[in-house]
């Protein structure tokens, strides 16, 4: 898959403009605005890395990337390292090309010899750079370093808890709602989360963007007109060219019920370079268009994700986030709230909490209910009402997105209900619509 897929980017950047490192936004990343932990991973004092960081380059990456791309790509230009395809062309897809970066411990290790019908490993040079390379503790190598723990099967674990392949008319397309479908459109990702809800697919080379298979599913939506509302994933879509990718927004612009397309994406987070100039002038093109992004800590708020993210604000795309619940990763008040405040910075609006699927191997990513509770209490009062997101749960089986909140409401006394606020006071509100 991966070689088909380098093959395909090659194919079409004889029909795209290459773009240069992409442009500062007119909301400049404010100094120090991201998390200082990680400049900590580098074995170099602070100071000496601040020392051999030419200033302009201070606003546009962390040292961490900076000196990560000096020390294991010193001949790459800064050009070359911008360049999406080049990200895709050289991820770090093998146990030996991750002991060139970091330490491998035991539990890392031995799963690679138990991989071949896995989620492979698959991580940009530049997401790399963000990773520690001596802690297997760290919340985002746990995230994208697979681990022994993957092969412990839960019995409530399923290759396909949501039941997506029940409520597939046509290959690579979901109806569990009325109005609206789920369109996957490859199974690539830049970069594999371990905890992916798809892993039974993703990345196996079972779901192509084969043309005859996409007319199917573009087909089924045209002959549906209750669906208004199409969401673009995968996979990634974004690790689609721009031309073809754009050969699909014309398709579905052509359906007169479709009045709302979505595209789902964790490029901004592992591959921002793929934000390009050219990539947002053509998107505007499709609106009313939107975008469901996926962060999962605030370590992933780099210069460069802010600077994505605004070249997509900028473009008029409303931009939210799904971040995903995770043992160990992000699973506290302190750290939820910081990416939260990240999102609203980097003009993305908090939008999912999800409780981490009943996917086979996850269980050492889940969280008790409970805690995601608590973390959504922490939130709710303590900062702006925009930084709190729904906390969900994707019901197995098929049966959608519940919301979950804790419990505000006490009790009803005759006409009044008793609630409790964020500092746990009670409060007496009259109810007298529903006695009239």
């Amino acid at each position: 898959m991966q070689s088909s897929l380098s093959l395909d980017v090659k194919q079409n950047q004889d029909m795209e403009e290459k773009d240069d490192e992409p442009p500062s936004s007119y909301f400049p990343f404010i100094e120090n605005s991201y998390p200082p932990s990680v400049s900590s991973f580098i074995n170099l004092p602070n100071a000496l890395i601040s020392s051999i960081i030419p200033k302009k380059t201070k606003s546009k990456t962390l040292p961490a990337t900076f000196v990560f791309r000096k020390k294991f790509f010193p001949a790459i230009s800064t050009k070359q390292w911008n360049d999406w395809h080049w990200q895709i062309s050289n991820r770090v897809c093998s146990l030996e090309q991750l002991k060139r970066f970091i330490k491998i411990f035991p539990e890392e290790e031995s799963i690679f010899k138990q991989l071949d019908s896995k989620l492979p490993v698959g991580i940009t040079p530049y997401y790399m750079s963000l990773l520690s390379p001596d802690n297997p503790e760290h919340p985002l190598r746990r995230t994208v370093v697979p681990t022994i723990h993957e092969l412990f099967k839960s019995p409530e674990e399923k290759d396909d808890p949501l039941g997506e392949e029940h409520q597939s008319p046509v290959p690579g397309l979901v109806h569990r709602y009325p109005d609206r479908v789920l369109f996957l459109i490859l199974d690539f990702c830049s970069t594999y989360c371990r905890y992916c809800t798809r892993s039974r697919v993703v990345g196996h080379g079972s779901i192509l963007p084969a043309r005859s298979r996409l007319e199917r599913a573009i087909e089924y939506i045209k002959n549906n007109p209750a669906i208004r509302d199409v969401l673009i994933s995968g996979g990634d879509p974004l690790t689609l060219s721009d031309n073809r990718l754009e050969w699909l927004l014309i398709r579905l612009r052509q359906i007169p019920h479709v009045e709302i397309i979505r595209i789902g994406t964790k490029v901004p987070a592992v591959l921002p370079q793929r934000i390009t100039p050219n990539l947002v002038k053509m998107l505007r093109k499709y609106h009313p268009l939107l975008m469901s992004l996926h962060f999962t800590h605030p370590e992933e708020c780099t210069p460069e994700a802010y600077r994505a993210c605004n070249m997509l604000a900028n473009a008029g795309i409303p931009l939210g986030s799904q971040t995903v619940l995770l043992k160990g990763i992000n699973d506290d008040v302190l750290t939820m709230k910081n990416l939260m405040h990240h999102l609203l910075k980097m003009r993305v609006r908090p939008y999912y909490l999800y409780q981490c699927d009943l996917i086979t191997g996850s269980s050492h990513f889940r969280t008790s209910i409970d805690k995601g509770l608590e973390i959504i209490q922490g939130l709710r009062g303590h900062t702006s009402g925009y930084a709190v997101p729904h906390y969900v749960i994707d019901a197995p089986g098929g049966g959608g997105k519940i919301p979950l909140m804790p419990d505000y409401l006490m009790r009803r006394e005759g006409n009044n209900l008793l609630l409790k606020n964020y500092e746990d006071r009670i409060f007496r509100y009259t109810d007298t619509i529903n006695c009239c």
